[in-house]
């Protein structure tokens, strides 16, 4: 824990960051597919399929790793590494939907997706090896 003391909670941060993006990510995608926003399933089946696949498995790595860092598991370091940079490159990806549909807002949501999970990045680098 003396690390998470030396980085002024930083750690725990991350950790509830990781949480909230992974559950609101999976949340997003249920109440699109249900509410039957996702007219991709139909005219782009594959693309949207390996999509889906890219977005579900950056959720599940963002939860893995949120439960490690709060929990301070030896792991949850590299988890959180692999799950914040899987989440630069759907913050990447992702927008160009919404600016090609003029949403700007959304995109301007998936800038500051990016910015944090950047800060977190160079945050879990300068942590100290020993979480």
């Amino acid at each position: 824990m003396n690390a998470y003391v030396e980085l002024g909670g930083a750690m725990i941060l991350a950790g509830w960051y990781a949480l909230v993006v992974g559950v609101l990510m999976i949340a997003q995608w249920v109440f699109f597919i249900v509410a039957g926003q996702v007219p991709e399933l139909q005219t782009e089946p594959l693309r949207i399929a390996f999509h889906l696949a890219a977005e579900g498995a950056t959720a599940v790595l963002l939860l893995i790793a949120g439960v490690g860092l709060l929990r301070a598991r030896p792991w949850s370091r590299g988890v959180g590494l692999v799950a914040f940079g899987s989440l630069v490159y759907t913050s990447i990806v992702s927008p160009g939907y919404f600016a090609q549909l003029g949403q700007w807002p959304l995109v301007a949501m998936f800038a500051a997706l990016l910015a944090l999970a950047v800060a977190f990045i160079v945050i879990l680098l300068r942590e100290p090896r020993s979480i």
